[in-house]
């Protein structure tokens, strides 16, 4: 059988379905609620680019794209990255592929406005998601954004 994985723009038509995804429990520390990442893309509307992850017709994730923002925020635009500011994995729904999906996407689109690398942030310690990033390419930088590791992978 043929999985067929893809995203959606949030709509009108199926907030409820994004806002109604939730990860595991003992990973609600590592990442916010799909409403949060929502309200931001309603705050930061020109660069946030949020998806919900189907596949065929059942929802099992949500992710959320940064593209082309001013990663120092000290407004001298020096320091312009894009990439994957949230992503959400339904409990239940992870360990299938749909993460990878999700970063490849992202990457996806990224290229196809003419990016070279990805930048994402993950939670520091042994119960966050950094082994899945490091097994995808990303490598730290060695900054720290609220808290989280930055890891950038070149997408050459």
């Amino acid at each position: 059988m043929t999985i067929t994985l893809r995203l959606a723009p949030v709509t009108a038509a199926n907030i409820d379905v994004a806002i109604g995804l939730r990860v595991r429990p003992d990973q609600e520390h590592l990442v916010a609620p799909v409403v949060k990442s929502l309200a931001e893309a309603y705050v930061y509307p020109d660069v946030a680019w949020p998806r919900i992850i189907f596949e065929g017709d059942r929802p099992v994730g949500f992710l959320m794209a940064f593209l082309d923002i001013d990663f120092a925020g000290d407004g001298t635009g020096t320091d312009i990255r894009s990439g994957l500011w949230r992503l959400n994995i339904a409990a239940g729904e992870q360990g299938r592929g749909y993460g990878r999906f999700a970063v490849e996407s992202v990457a996806a689109e990224i290229r196809r406005r003419g990016g070279t690398r990805m930048t994402t942030t993950w939670h520091p310690g042994g119960d966050g998601p950094e082994g899945f990033y490091l097994g995808l390419g990303f490598r730290p930088t060695g900054e720290m954004s609220e808290g989280e590791k930055v890891g950038e992978l070149e997408l050459g």
